[in-house]
């Protein structure tokens, strides 16, 4: 293991690429989270999949009214053929 001439840490050159890639991201990770740029995407995204799920509840029951609705009619034009 080769050691640096500047900090006198042992240099990471026998490791592979992505292995120093993961060793970096997991050493930045701490100031990362701490980071408070990440919150808005966060709050963005809770906000979309709120009015996702009421759209989802509002189309259920829009579709059983409109469902309803045409039984309705289909009833009452049965009626007229008949």
């Amino acid at each position: 293991m080769r050691y640096s001439e500047k900090s006198g840490r042992p240099r990471l050159s026998f490791c592979p690429n992505w292995l120093l890639s993961v060793y970096v991201r997991i050493r930045a990770l701490p100031e990362t989270l701490l980071d408070g740029r990440g919150q808005d995407l966060v709050e963005y995204a809770l906000v979309a999949s709120l009015i996702s799920l009421a759209a989802i509840v509002g189309m259920k029951s829009a579709a059983t009214a409109i469902g309803t609705a045409y039984n309705s009619i289909g009833t009452k034009f049965a009626g007229f053929v008949s």
